[in-house]
């Protein structure tokens, strides 16, 4: 079972998300939409996700998301909420892992 090879990220604040090395996030210009490729799965996330998907360079989620609070104007708990819980689902699903080195 894959899932039991991968490392399991329990997001948090802390928690230094990206892709693993067989996911790739790319423009797909045939659907003209961002995917997620990974071997035999695709995945379309929306926009937001795309976004947030973005941010996930080995920065921390803390990080992240006081740059989208700035971004929209939006409070950081109202968001914060949202994002781990979209990121955890992501990480469940084996589309990220914790980061080895911090974001350059």
């Amino acid at each position: 079972m894959a899932a039991s090879r991968s490392r399991k990220l329990s997001v948090t604040e802390a928690s230094r998300p990206v892709l693993p090395r067989h996911a790739q996030l790319k423009f797909d210009k045939t659907r003209e939409r961002w995917v997620i490729l990974a071997p035999e799965r695709v995945l379309a996330p929306d926009e937001i996700a795309v976004e947030v998907l973005q941010l996930c360079d080995g920065r921390s989620v803390a990080d992240m998301l006081d740059q989208l609070a700035a971004k929209y104007a939006a409070p950081r708990d109202d968001i914060g909420a949202d994002v781990v819980a979209m990121l955890q689902d992501l990480a469940d699903k084996g589309f990220l892992i914790e980061a080895k080195e911090p974001a350059p």
